[in-house]
This record gives C-alpha cells, structure tokens and sequence, in this order.
C-alpha cells in the first residue's frame, strides 16, 4: 500500500508541476512580448530539465524517507519507480500547454495553452477523486483553482516584466 500511494503521489505531482509550471512559464513568456518559436524553444528546455529535476528529487527524497522510517540504509533501485514516474508524468504532460505554440501565433496559442492545460487538470482532479474514493467534483474544483491561481500569477509576472 506504501509503495502505491508513493507512485499515486508522484503522478500526482508530476502531472501537476508539468502543466502549470509549464503553462505558467510559458504564459508569462508570451505575456513579455515574445514570438512562437523562443516560448516553444523556452519551453522544451524547461520540460525537459524539469522533468529530469523532478525525477532526481522524487529519487533522492523517497530514498531518504524510506531510510528515515526504516532507520536503515535502503537499496536506491527501491526509488527508481517513483522517479520514473515523476519523469514521465512531468515530461509528458508538460507538452500539453506547449503544443499549440508549434500550431498557432502566440496570442492565440496562449488561450489555447491556458485551456488545454486547466482541462487536463479538471481530468487529473477526476481521476485523482475517483481513485482515493472523494469527491470528484471536488478534486476537479481543487486542481483547476489551485492550478488556475499559479497560471494567473506566471501571466502577472510576464506582463510586469
């Protein structure tokens, strides 16, 4: 059960950061004024990074939790799933707020960007209810408020900057 809510909670997270910090880095980008192809170029650059930090940080922190609680030294391959995890669920969904910047002009790429990303995350807040037996409504109601909030706070930034 230990070991599945781990995975649970590193998809969790890792789908999370990859749409709204992509979208939010993304939005606040082409809020400064900026074409197509720098927020795509931008935006690659910072899935894939992410994605690899993400990864290492769920690797290192799963692995010091289980030594903590087991007062001992653990196997890292005992990490190695959740850090997969974390990686992919970043990476590939990190694609979802850049793709239409491969598509369309900025401007318009931006909504599209904002929309494609709350959607996923109302499908995440379902799925995530629905798999911990809550409300669905409200891990949908969860997921696009709080991930709404960081997007609005990267298009903030973007156009101060």
């Amino acid at each position: 059960m230990r070991k599945t809510v781990g995975y649970m909670r590193n998809f969790v997270f890792g789908v999370e950061d990859g749409l709204v910090s992509t979208v939010g880095l993304l939005s606040g980008i082409e809020a400064a004024g900026n074409e197509s192809r720098t927020i795509f170029v931008t935006g690659m650059v910072l899935i894939v990074v992410e994605a690899l930090s993400m990864a290492i940080g769920s690797f290192l922190s799963e692995n010091s939790a289980e030594e903590f609680s087991e007062r001992k030294e653990e196997p890292l391959a005992h990490s190695l799933p959740n850090a997969f995890i974390m990686f992919f669920s970043y990476f590939l969904t990190g694609f979802i707020p850049l793709f239409p910047y491969l598509l369309l002009p900025a401007s318009q790429a931006l909504w599209v960007s904002i929309a494609a990303s709350l959607v996923a995350l109302g499908i995440l807040g379902a799925i995530s209810g629905k798999m911990a037996h809550t409300s669905t409504s409200k891990g949908i109601l969860k997921m696009v408020l709080l991930g709404g909030a960081a997007i609005g706070v990267g298009i903030g930034v973007g156009s101060l900057l």
